[in-house]
C-alpha cells in the first residue's frame, strides 16, 4: 500500500515529553513531504498553540494540513484558509459552565489568544503550559464569553471526571461531542465533530481514499479518526484499550515512535519528487 496521508496527534504522540519534535521524527516526515505525502497535525490543541510546531515542519511548503480543537478546525497551512470551522454559540458555553459549577469542576474555554476560566486551579494551568496561551480569570463567566467558541473544557481529578464524563454523555446525546483528551480534560465540542469526521472531510476534499491514510495517536480522543485511517497505529505509551484498537502498535514518544513507524509504512515505498 502507498500511502498519501500521515495524521498525527501531538501530545504523546509526535511530541516528547519535554514537548518537542525529536531529531528522528522530524528527519522522517520532512522526507515524506518531500516525497509528496502530506502531513496532517490533528490535536486538541487551539489553533494558536500549534502553529510553531506547524512552521518547524514546514507545512505551508508543502501545502500540508492542521486540525485543531479535535477537528473543529481545519487550516490549509500554505494558504491559512479554513476549510471548515465548527463552533458552539455563546449560550452553550453559558450552559456548559453552569453544568461544570453544578457538578463541581472548574470550566475553560479559548476567547482570541486567552484561556477564559472563573475558577483557575493546577489544570487549567496545565492547559496553559501545553498551548502557551495566558489563563484569563473571568469574575463571571457568562460575560466574558459573548462570541461562539470553538470547545468548552471541564477540568478536575480524573477520579472526579470520570463520573462527570458518564453523566454528561448521557445528558448530551445528540447535542454536543463529549470526549476525553487527557485524564483530566473532558472536551466538548458539537456534535459529530470529531478528528475522525474532519479527516473524512479532508480527505474528500483532496481526493485520497481512507486507504491511504495512516494515522497515529496515544488518547480517547484519537480513536475516531484511527479507526478511520486505513492504518490505525498506537503509541508504545498509548493505554491498553488503545493499542486493542489499533493495527499496529509503534514504539513510544520518546522512543521515535512516529518516525519508526513512519519509516516502517511510508518511506521504504517512496521515491521524491523533488
Amino acid at each position: 500500500m502507498t500511502y498519501k496521508m500521515i495524521v498525527l496527534d501531538l501530545d504523546d504522540t509526535l511530541l516528547r515529553d519535554d514537548g518537542t519534535i525529536s531529531p528522528g521524527n522530524k528527519q522522517a516526515l520532512m522526507a515524506a513531504q518531500e516525497a509528496g505525502v502530506k502531513v496532517v497535525l490533528a490535536s486538541g490543541r487551539p489553533t494558536y498553540a500549534m502553529i510553531a510546531l506547524a512552521d518547524e515542519l514546514h507545512l505551508e511548503r508543502y501545502g500540508s494540513y492542521i486540525l485543531s480543537f479535535n477537528g473543529a478546525k481545519i487550516i490549509n497551512w500554505k494558504t491559512q484558509e479554513e476549510s471548515f470551522s465548527s463552533t458552539l454559540t455563546p449560550q452553550m458555553a453559558h450552559d456548559l459552565y453552569e453544568m461544570s459549577v453544578e457538578e463541581g469542576v472548574s470550566a475553560l474555554t479559548y476567547v482570541g489568544d486567552h484561556i477564559v476560566t472563573a475558577a483557575p486551579n493546577e489544570y487549567t494551568a496545565i492547559e496553559s503550559e501545553i498551548t502557551g496561551m495566558k489563563v484569563v480569570e473571568a469574575s463571571s463567566f457568562v460575560e466574558a464569553v459573548q462570541v461562539p467558541v470553538v470547545k468548552v473544557l471541564m477540568v478536575a481529578e480524573p477520579e472526579k471526571l470520570v463520573r462527570v464524563e458518564e453523566k454528561l454523555k448521557a445528558k448530551l446525546a445528540g447535542k454536543l461531542n463529549v470526549m476525553r483528551s487527557k485524564p483530566f480534560f473532558l472536551e466538548f465540542t458539537e456534535d459529530g465533530v470529531n478528528k475522525g469526521t474532519s479527516l473524512n472531510q479532508l480527505i474528500q476534499q483532496l481526493g485520497i481514499e481512507r486507504s491511504e491514510v495512516i494515522a497515529m495517536g496515544d488518547g480517547y480522543n484519537d480513536v475516531a479518526m484511527l479507526e478511520f485511517a486505513g492504518l490505525g497505529v498506537a503509541m508504545g505509551n498509548a493505554p491498553d484499550e488503545i493499542k486493542q484498537l489499533a493495527d499496529y502498535v509503534t514504539d513510544t514518544n520518546m522512543n521515535d515512535g512516529v518516525a519508526k513507524a513512519v519509516e516502517k509504512f511510508v518511506l521504504k515505498d517512496l521515491v521524491p519528487t523533488t
